[in-house]
């Protein structure tokens, strides 16, 4: 069996805006590889995915860099002031997240698009089936930029969102994705790969452990 996937998060002193692409702070923390496909699949380079994650006292900061050696799947005229339902259709890159996993099997969904669109979602695992709160309002903050054979991705998500606050060495669960590229030869990378017959990114017992640290 695969060992758990593991990474931390370094502590943030300041905020800062997510729009800030360039901050100084993404520099100075570890960068996570996502390399394979669901499947434990190497993935091309063309298509590998780099994150970052950091934490403050008021907030979750996630950041995305993926290389782009083919077309773009995204839409022509993207809404960027509400979600955007089917996202994960198109080029996209996502992150799961379980504050609390073993007291109430609940995780949150959060995807960004190339172009800026975004997808917040609440989900409930009862039993083997999976319920999902369309109607979950984040309040999350993204940036998106397309440039020469890469997108880099930027987000910012409150605790409030989560309805708890990390501390110090606290370890929550989730998972790193990217879903890119069409059909036949349409790529889902995973940090931790879920291992399923078909593309499955909801697979719980597969995620990898986020530890806070400062």
């Amino acid at each position: 069996m695969p060992a758990i996937t593991k990474t931390e998060i370094k502590y943030l002193a300041n905020d800062f805006s997510i729009d800030d692409i360039n901050n100084e702070n993404w520099f100075i923390t570890s960068e996570i590889l996502i390399d394979r496909y669901w499947s434990g699949e190497k993935a091309s380079t063309e298509r590998l995915l780099k994150a970052k994650l950091l934490w403050s006292e008021t907030a979750l900061y996630i950041y995305f860099d993926a290389n782009q050696a083919e077309p773009l799947v995204v839409s022509d005229s993207p809404d960027l002031t509400s979600k955007t339902e089917g996202l994960w259709e198109r080029d996209v890159c996502e992150i799961f997240i379980a504050p609390d996993w073993i007291g109430s099997r609940k995780y949150f969904e959060f995807e960004i698009a190339p172009n800026g669109e975004w997808l917040d979602l609440a989900i409930d695992f009862m039993g083997n089936k999976r319920r999902t709160d369309f109607s979950y309002k984040s309040g999350i903050k993204s940036f998106a930029r397309i440039e020469e054979a890469k997108v880099r991705i930027a987000a910012k998500i409150e605790w409030t969102a989560f309805g708890s606050t990390p501390k110090t060495g606290d370890i929550w669960l989730g998972n790193l994705f990217r879903c890119v590229g069409k059909d036949p030869n349409r790529g889902y990378l995973a940090w931790s790969p879920t291992y399923t017959e078909l593309p499955n990114f909801h697979v719980p017992d597969k995620f990898g452990e986020f530890k806070f640290i400062k």
